[in-house]
């Protein structure tokens, strides 16, 4: 016990904690422990002196006064990784929130790991498929790439979400891990019961920082998250899936830290440090030889202002966008995904090859120019566009209901079988639609199917 390094609380200031140490200063991000059974977790944050560390409490700091206590654990925060995380939902701690038995010994690793060096990271860039068509062929997204997901309440941002952990734990036999950063209590339990009802759980590892907590606890549970990814990718050799929701309170989480810390606000008011945070984050996020973490971020964009600097810095890490229109989703067109304004640095020829770009460029074409006739058919109708501008209008209400698809996540609430679209079937079903080839199909025969061949004859 007298090896243990020991300091006293200088000065407590919301959650900002300065400890004086005679033997040594612990280094920076190290965990401290103060309180009566070490419940306030302190995470070193600068040195003010020889003898004086300042840091951030990730716990309130409530008991605390001059003098008190503090242990320096001699590490960073850790948290559990292994195969027995699979099920089961954790805080920022790596502590189990779900109520059921703890996990027993078991190894932990700190939160702060360098990221891949570039000669292990695999060079090629290759598609990660969903399985869901109108993103497959329209937004492709990267296999260790980040996706940006953009869309307000209602839109379907987390059936999406569940469709990918689905998708991924059948197809890829691969394993999905949910961060929530910053998340409402309601929403973490409501996906916590969603993702319980539909299956996916055994395959999936959640964890969440709620709203109410402290703005360092917010700051970490991004970078715990990443370090349980990378044991799966580079132990168990397996391809994660990471959903983060919200990358933007991540940002907001370090903004509040580096007031508390007192440093001078940049830009807006945001830290100095920003693109740094973000890309110690983001740069962890990418594929080896042995496996790939692929990433799904939730993106709020602060007032729609795509100039603000935290939307300016996340943009510059996604290599794909997926915009969730609500205009759509009062269509009906499932998922409501803008086909339009989703895009993705993937859809290259050298990449998707030759038929895929072809057809995904026509596809954007047709729909485009439908979107500039619909104010001409609101206004004199349909019958009083040209022959021409008329192909073009069907194809293009064909192409939406085709690019619409059951999924499994939705199966108890609309009867319809979920369907994984293979991509050359989407491509194949898409090139025969606008070749007229479905010209006197309804409609509707081409809505919420999976491959085209189950589309009904008239």
């Amino acid at each position: 016990m007298d090896q243990l390094n020991r300091g006293t609380v200088v000065s407590v200031r919301g959650s900002v904690v300065d400890v004086m140490f005679q033997r040594r200063l612990p280094e920076i991000n190290h965990e401290l422990r103060a309180g009566e059974n070490g419940e306030v977790i302190v995470e070193v944050g600068t040195h003010l002196s020889s003898k004086v560390a300042r840091g951030i409490a990730l716990t309130p700091a409530r008991g605390l006064a001059r003098g008190s206590m503090v242990v320096d654990t001699g590490s960073p925060l850790e948290v559990p990784v292994g195969k027995e995380l699979l099920g089961r939902v954790f805080n920022v701690f790596g502590e189990t929130t779900d109520k059921k038995p703890p996990l027993g010994v078991i190894e932990r690793r700190s939160i702060h790991q360098e990221p891949v060096p570039l000669a292990r990271q695999a060079a090629k860039s290759e598609i990660f498929t969903t399985g869901i068509k109108v993103i497959d062929v329209l937004a492709p997204l990267e296999l260790g790439g980040k996706a940006g997901l953009f869309g307000g309440a209602g839109v379907g941002k987390t059936v999406l979400i569940m469709e990918t952990i689905h998708n991924m734990a059948s197809r890829h036999d691969g394993v999905s891990i949910f961060c929530g950063i910053g998340e409402r209590s309601r929403e973490g339990e409501e996906l916590f019961r969603e993702v319980q009802e539909t299956g996916v759980l055994d395959n999936a590892v959640l964890m969440f920082s709620q709203m109410n907590e402290q703005p360092g606890a917010r700051f970490r549970v991004g970078h715990a998250a990443l370090t349980m990814a990378e044991y799966f990718r580079d132990d168990a050799l397996q391809d994660v899936l990471l959903l983060i929701d919200n990358i933007f309170r991540f940002i907001q989480a370090g903004a509040e830290v580096s007031g508390l810390m007192g440093q001078l606000p940049s830009r807006v008011g945001y830290q100095p440090t920003l693109a740094t945070e973000l890309a110690e984050l983001e740069e962890r996020i990418c594929n080896t030889q042995s496996g790939a973490i692929t990433s799904i971020q939730a993106v709020y964009v602060p007032a729609d202002d795509f100039t603000d600097p935290a939307a300016v810095h996340t943009f510059s890490h996604l290599s794909a966008s997926i915009v969730l229109s609500r205009q759509r989703a009062s269509q009906a067109l499932y998922p409501a995904v803008d086909p339009l304004l989703s895009q993705s640095n993937m859809l290259n020829p050298a990449i998707v090859g030759e038929k895929h770009y072809r057809v995904a460029r026509e596809i954007r074409r047709t729909l485009s120019e439908y979107e500039e006739l619909k104010d001409i058919i609101a206004m004199l109708g349909l019958e009083e566009l040209s022959q021409e501008n008329q192909r073009t209008v069907h194809r293009a209400r064909r192409l939406e209901r085709f690019l619409t698809q059951p999924f499994f996540m939705t199966e108890q609430f609309t009867g319809h079988a979920g369907k994984f679209a293979d991509l050359d079937d989407t491509l194949d079903g898409c090139e025969r639609i606008l070749n007229d080839e479905f010209a006197d199909y309804p409609e509707q025969a081409l809505y919420m199917i999976g491959s085209i061949s189950e589309a009904a004859k008239p």
